[in-house]
């Protein structure tokens, strides 16, 4: 069993723990997502502590505000549909991408090509399943024509360019500044504010986790190295609370606490604040901070850390996300009844978009270091120094 909280694991192991694990935090939170702590141990007679049906129960295909998506049972959300979107992407391309990327590549593969979607039980385009926030992709640069580097702009700031982000920590595996600037770039096309800087933060999260050596503290201390604004803030704020917890269940109001002041949905998730999802200097989403507060908690164990964020309730699914793909990139060994009933329930193969990133990623690191030693080479010429090998 892989050391708690300890970062181990080959780049394959890694790239696999954290793309299986963010699909498994997915699963686990999509039918409580939106509810409170206290409502989800009513319906559930007790906390969480595994893949489990819909809130509705058989009346799921009817019951709003959930129908007639079937969340629960295994199957997957929104999130990982994205996430294995942009593995495709970086398929295509075999190299590091930006904006224009999600404008040639990310956006035709959400509007053409149908796909099986866990939660419609059939096949359909992605476009038909995504929120509305990431319809705004379509919307901006397939119709608008829109700039891709300014096209979030406008967009209600969220966690949607963020919760997608893990594949670009991993193919930026163990160099954190490298992640942040590239999801920065990506993130540009869909959002702005701190929804764009937690994207940012989030794959420097995946990548800082890659690194040999890393606990759920190393961690933490690369994002605050790169995060700006209420993003970092807030992030210190929730791992200061978190830093304090061994066990989720006592950490589920006080994190919540910590982070209320830079969340603007409000008290009520289901029914948000005027300002809520409003650009911001001083906010920040409330999802990347809860989760890095409970990889702290869980002491990076894979298990603690994505029931801590299930649990926690509100928007859940991308909460476990999250805290899967970091804890999963640790080297948190995923269980492998939640990660096979997720795969089986929602009809995909969880291991081959690992298996692609992982050859992708290789391809990527071999042209930067052609490029890193053309540049040596080129800037000695210029400075007259000689180029080291």
């Amino acid at each position: 069993m892989t050391p708690k909280g300890e970062g181990t694991g080959t780049l394959d192991e890694r790239i696999s723990g954290a793309l299986v694990g963010a699909a498994v935090g997915d699963a686990l939170g999509g039918p409580v997502e939106g509810y409170s702590p206290e409502q989800i141990a009513e319906r559930h007679g007790g906390r969480v502590h595994g893949v489990v049906g819909p809130w509705n129960g058989a009346d799921w295909p009817t019951a709003r505000p959930v129908a007639p998506y079937h969340k629960g049972d295994g199957h997957v959300t929104d999130d990982t549909l994205m996430t294995h979107a942009l593995v495709r992407v970086y398929a295509t391309v075999r190299d590091h991408l930006d904006a224009y990327a999600v404008a040639e590549h990310l956006v035709p593969d959400l509007m053409t090509t149908p796909r099986w979607i866990p939660e419609l039980e059939a096949e359909a385009l992605p476009l038909q399943r995504i929120f509305l926030a990431e319809k705004w992709l379509v919307a901006r640069l397939h119709y608008g024509h829109v700039d891709p580097r300014e096209a979030g702009t406008g967009n209600i700031v969220n966690c949607g360019a963020a919760m997608y982000m893990a594949p670009v920590g991993l193919v930026n595996a163990a160099n954190p500044a490298g992640a942040y600037a590239e999801a920065l770039d990506i993130a540009g096309a869909h959002q702005s504010s701190y929804g764009r800087e937690a994207a940012g933060v989030f794959a420097a999260a995946v990548a800082a986790a890659c690194s040999p050596g890393a606990t759920p503290d190393s961690v933490v201390a690369a994002c605050l190295s790169l995060a700006e604004d209420g993003t970092r803030a807030a992030v210190e704020a929730v791992c200061e609370v978190a830093a304090r917890h061994t066990d989720f269940e006592s950490a589920l109001v006080p994190l919540r606490r910590a982070v209320a002041p830079y969340d603007t949905v409000g008290a009520d998730y289901r029914s948000p604040s005027l300002g809520a999802r409003r650009p911001s200097r001083l906010h920040s989403i409330e999802e990347l901070p809860v989760a890095l507060g409970m990889l702290l908690v869980a002491g990076g164990d894979f298990r603690h850390a994505v029931l801590g964020s299930v649990n926690y309730g509100r928007d859940c699914d991308s909460i476990a996300t999250m805290a899967g793909a970091i804890a999963g990139a640790l080297g948190g060994e995923v269980p492998h009844d939640w990660a096979k009933t997720v795969a089986e329930s929602s009809r995909l193969d969880l291991d081959a978009p690992a298996r692609t990133l992982a050859e992708v990623t290789r391809e990527i690191f071999g042209r930067d270091v052609h490029r890193r030693r053309a540049h040596e080479a080129a800037y000695a010429a210029l400075a007259g120094t000689p180029c080291s090998d």
